[in-house]
């Protein structure tokens, strides 16, 4: 492999696509799209010209170039993407067992494991990672880079949008941008006030827990949700807000960090 041989990660998540665009292990642009349907592969599953063309696609609306065979370095929690995008002819599976870290678990999410690995690699161990994606994760690494757990609650949009389709009356309610009136006198913003205060609330909670055991810390921020929460909760809980790292890219640090292992 060159120095600055040019590579492709792709976390492929709940609702999104997640690509990184790499020289060697340096990020040099990220980006989302929409899950790939099977329809949009104009050949045949099993060829590679299928994935190849949709890969390339996409690379050109970013104004980037596409070269025949550049890697593609995948993890995935979506089992039916997987299987489109495996068939893409120079991919690896990013897999729990080539991640350098302890105390991993056959069950955690490949996205929760590279989040750790990256922020941990780049800003330090201790680390705490929270993911304010369609779910809404805490976990936490040690000195000793061993995972000590974590905790999973649904994201913020999951949450507005079930109580739309669970319950008759309800109405479909959007994220809100300004903090609501905790003790609401419409329906709709009683719904935002109930979601957005109890998961800041729960976060607040885990960080300080997380900063009782782990005083030396960084705490990282990402997901698409991040910056909406990070602003509410620096306006209802400024003591906290300070601590929080925003790093979008958390994931492909790690997956930078897997590239060095696999091919340095």
């Amino acid at each position: 492999m060159s120095k600055n041989q040019k590579w492709l990660g792709l976390m492929i998540g709940n609702s999104r696509l997640h690509f990184g665009y790499f020289a060697d292990a340096i990020l040099q642009n990220a980006w989302n799209t929409n899950h790939l349907q099977q329809k949009e592969i104009k050949s045949n599953i099993n060829e590679e010209k299928g994935i190849e063309k949709s890969l390339k696609n996409i690379l050109e609306t970013k104004n980037l170039n596409f070269n025949h065979g550049m890697p593609l370095l995948i993890a995935s929690v979506v089992p039916e993407q997987t299987a489109l995008w495996q068939t893409y002819p120079n991919s690896d599976m990013i897999t729990l067992d080539k991640l350098p870290l302890q105390g991993l678990y056959p069950t955690l999410g490949i996205d929760r494991a590279l989040a750790v690995l990256g922020g941990g690699t780049n800003l330090g161990w201790p680390i705490l990672v929270i993911d304010a994606g369609t779910a809404i994760t805490f976990t936490g690494a040690d000195v000793q880079k061993k995972i000590v757990g974590g905790a999973i609650l649904p994201g913020l949009k999951l949450q507005l949008s079930s109580l739309a389709t669970r319950t008759a009356m309800l109405p479909s309610i959007d994220i809100p941008v300004e903090l609501p009136p905790k003790w609401a006198k419409q329906t709709a913003t009683a719904i935002q006030s109930g979601i957005i205060y109890t998961i800041l609330a729960g976060m607040k909670n885990y960080i300080v827990s997380w900063q009782e055991e782990f005083p030396d810390s960084k705490i990282v921020l990402t997901g698409g949700d991040r910056l909406i929460l990070l602003s509410h909760l620096t306006t209802l809980f400024p003591e906290v807000a300070p601590n929080i790292i925003d790093a979008p890219d958390v994931i492909f640090w790690g997956m930078a960090r897997v590239w060095q292992q696999i091919f340095n």
